[in-house]
């Protein structure tokens, strides 16, 4: 596992826009306050969302690709990438796998979080098929894809890439949690992430409460002290 202080890239990988700011964006703010580079890699468009829309779904791919941009400027982050799968179409194919792996060889991260890829019965809403296959696939990226160069050869014969090893990846939405990150400092800063998706937020306030219920009851799980917040992730090395 990585030392304290020793992380220094991390990639987050997620299935649409606003499935980090849920998940994870208190531990960004954290990690990008620290000095650490963090990039997103977005596999879907988004284009199956929101309920109130003016457009079509290319429209709202454009407007969600844009919440996302000001979401991930909230914590810190400036690299935002879109891999532009169609929304609820998701497949854990080689294709997403390599698309994955691409970007794995050029960010080079230490750290990756991505979607469990294990279906959580306690939590059905984190087990979205989109979210599944970008975990299965993400993984797969992880190990054995990215750290070896005879997989995806053109990668490496056609763009330069050549194999990298991530150390450890951060599972969220797992039903095995077993590690709870304190954001209770960066608290505000997710919530104005999250308040950047307004095509799929309606309330806001409402949301915000029923977060600060969930987030105390794990920072209440690791063992904080009350009046803490935590994210719950399941930390795996890859070694």
């Amino acid at each position: 596992m990585l030392a304290d202080g020793e992380l220094g890239r991390a990639l987050v990988v997620a299935a649409h826009p606003d499935d980090i700011d849920f998940a994870c964006a208190g531990t960004v703010a954290a990690w990008t306050d620290t000095g650490v580079e963090v990039t997103y890699l977005l596999t879907t468009d988004g284009d199956a969302g929101g309920d109130d829309r003016d457009g079509d779904g290319a429209d709202m791919a454009l407007r969600r690709q844009a919440e996302q941009r000001a979401a991930a400027a909230e914590v810190g982050v400036a690299d935002v990438r879109f891999l532009g799968y169609p929304d609820g179409r998701l497949t854990p194919s080689l294709e997403l796998r390599r698309d994955i792996t691409r970007v794995i060889r050029q960010v080079r991260p230490q750290l990756v979080v991505l979607p469990s890829p294990e279906r959580n019965w306690e939590r059905i809403a984190v087990s979205h098929p989109d979210h599944l296959a970008t975990g299965e696939a993400a993984l797969s990226a992880v190990y054995p894809d990215a750290r070896n160069p005879h997989a995806h050869p053109e990668l490496l014969t056609e763009e330069g890439l050549a194999a990298w090893t991530v150390r450890e990846v951060w599972l969220v939405g797992s039903p095995a949690p077993n590690h709870w990150h304190d954001v209770t400092a960066t608290l505000d800063r997710k919530f104005a992430a999250l308040a950047r998706h307004a095509s799929q937020i309606d309330d806001l306030p409402g949301l915000i409460r029923r977060l600060r219920t969930g987030l105390a009851a794990n920072a209440a799980r690791a063992g904080l002290a009350e009046g803490r917040s935590a994210e719950a992730f399941q930390r795996v090395a890859t070694g």
